[in-house]
């Protein structure tokens, strides 16, 4: 049977180089940093790593690490369980305490994975009376929670007002039980952020509750890293908050759901994914909480992140490329082509320079980019060699 099978993955795999749109891995030989060792799928030697979620620089910070190594001596490697058997350590009461306090939320529940978080609300929440109403431009771990759910689905405009409200409208005349507004913080392909104070504020006149997924903002995005909630102004207007330890809070693994007591409880008790995962390692769980101590007790890695994102930022304007505008550390190069922003990675490896081309389905067709994400770690001497090599592989490209 599975020679038939072969031949038909082959072919599909032939058709997706065939686009320009495979996707290597390349191999690295060193803790993730501002600067790789790549060792395979291209350019071999030390790269300025321009592609990572480590917005704070904190995968390979040396508190955090000797945090970890403590962590293992007292805790131990692994629970091998899930958490209502024998899988929950007080380290891992801890970190939810700390990050429901945090986020100004009253319970957190902990995941493998933020795809797990998203993986086990909707179902848990909703049920076939209820409505979830979805930014289209939501992480593919939203859309695949809301498709477990038997809930009615909308979909709205990626951050238009207006739509939401016609969504909303209609799950109304539905007769809809819950409606549950949900959209990532910041859209991970743009850079963008929700407008959340506007989402609240229609949340509140429907008579809904709004669920954020923060991945690419807990740590970094308000005036304390507690996320686009606190830079809105609306930490208690939201319900739930999903976000993961595997960006910004150290970069290693793990996720979760920060919520009202009532909906971290009926989690406990009802998601899937919690009560069939094991338990988050307890090393994670003692490492995420010292990085919480790192945000709290200063925000000079904020600062050098938001200095460096400014800096890459204005200078790649000043060259003529297409960046979608903003603030955020996401600051994604506009080609269009996806053979060409593929291309123009390459080069750009070669020069020293570690980043990703974005292509269909990540992205909509005829919108490829590069998607270069800065780091606390970079200095500026890294910013500015990074927009050199954008010059140079352009030039090259053009031919």
């Amino acid at each position: 049977m599975f020679d038939t099978v072969r031949d038909d993955l082959r072919a599909t795999l032939d058709e997706i180089r065939a686009a320009g749109l495979h996707k290597p891995e390349r191999v690295i030989s060193t803790p993730q940093s501002a600067t790789v060792e790549v060792t395979q799928g291209g350019r071999p030697g030390e790269v300025l790593n321009f592609c990572a979620n480590n917005y704070l620089g904190l995968a390979d910070h040396p508190e955090v690490i000797a945090a970890a190594h403590e962590a293992l001596d007292r805790w131990g490697y692994g629970m091998a369980s899930v958490r209502f058997i024998c899988g929950t350590q007080e380290v891992h009461k801890e970190l939810e305490a700390r990050l429901a306090a945090f986020l100004g939320q009253e319970d957190t529940i902990l995941y493998s994975s933020c795809f797990d978080a998203n993986g086990g609300v909707f179902e848990t929440l909703l049920g076939a009376e209820d409505a979830v109403i979805s930014d289209a431009l939501n992480h593919a771990s939203i859309i695949d929670g809301i498709r477990l759910s038997k809930a009615r689905r909308f979909r709205y405009a990626n951050r238009d007002l207006a739509d939401l409200e016609t969504q909303l409208k209609e799950a109304n005349a539905g007769g809809a039980r819950r409606k549950l507004i949900v959209t990532d913080g910041v859209f991970s392909m743009d850079g963008y952020v929700a407008p959340l104070a506007e989402i609240c504020d229609l949340a509140d006149r429907y008579d809904a509750m709004v669920m954020v997924d923060d991945s690419h903002a807990t740590g970094f995005v308000g005036a304390g890293g507690r996320g686009t909630a606190e830079l809105h102004g609306v930490m208690d207007r939201v319900d739930i908050i999903t976000g993961t330890l595997g960006k910004a809070l150290g970069g290693a693994s793990g996720g979760f759901a920060a919520a009202r007591a009532e909906i971290v409880a009926l989690l406990r008790q009802r998601s899937r994914p919690y009560l069939f995962s094991n338990t988050l390692a307890p090393v994670i769980a003692a490492a995420s909480l010292k990085v919480l101590d790192l945000l709290e007790s200063a925000d000079d890695l904020r600062v050098r992140l938001a200095e460096n994102t400014a800096l890459f930022r204005s200078r790649m304007t000043e060259a003529g490329f297409d960046i979608l505008p903003g603030d955020h550390a996401i600051a994604p190069v506009m080609i269009g082509d996806a053979s060409e922003a593929a291309r123009m990675a390459e080069l750009l490896l070669e020069r020293g320079v570690y980043v990703i081309g974005f292509s269909y389905p990540v992205v909509p067709q005829g919108k490829a980019r590069i998607r270069v994400q800065l780091s606390a770690a970079h200095s500026t001497e890294d910013v500015n060699r990074a927009v050199d090599a954008f010059i140079a592989a352009r030039a090259e490209l053009a031919g």
